[in-house]
């Protein structure tokens, strides 16, 4: 069962927080069709929000087919997300991301910058050198290798 938590400090809403937190169990295997999801009172009393916030989260979980309520019954996982990666590959990126974090923490960045830098490399097409890598001169060596 997942244990969802609630960012206070934040900007993004706590029921947009649960939704998220299910979507990610769900794309990292945490989570499989069938998996209970805490029940609404649960989650009020371990985040303390309003029930309506976790309605309103699931609600939106089962309009997106993830999850479906059985009355008087629960919240049950319903779909799935994300590829079929082997859960041991997953473990071994999971490891060496967890690695970069602290490297790139040591390095001074906060959690912010990190956010940043992730949004930036996923944002680029596969292949394609990065604004840095072109301005360093590095276009030649791409072209070259194709």
């Amino acid at each position: 069962m997942i244990d969802f938590h609630v960012d206070r400090a934040g900007s993004v809403p706590a029921y947009a927080q649960l939704v998220q937190q299910v979507r990610e169990a769900l794309r990292l295997g945490l989570l499989h069709p069938g998996d209970k999801l805490p029940t609404v009172r649960e989650v009020v009393t371990s985040c303390a929000v309003n029930a309506a916030t976790v309605l309103k989260a699931y609600r939106e979980l089962e309009l997106s087919g993830l999850v479906e309520a059985r009355q008087g019954a629960g919240t049950y996982v319903s779909g799935t997300l994300g590829g079929s990666a082997d859960p041991a590959v997953m473990g071994e990126l999971r490891d060496r991301l967890t690695g970069w974090v602290g490297d790139a923490r040591d390095a001074g960045l906060e959690d912010d910058d990190l956010r940043a830098l992730m949004t930036s490399v996923l944002a680029e097409p596969p292949g394609e050198l990065t604004a840095e890598q072109r301005a360093a001169g590095h276009g030649s060596e791409l072209g070259s290798a194709r």
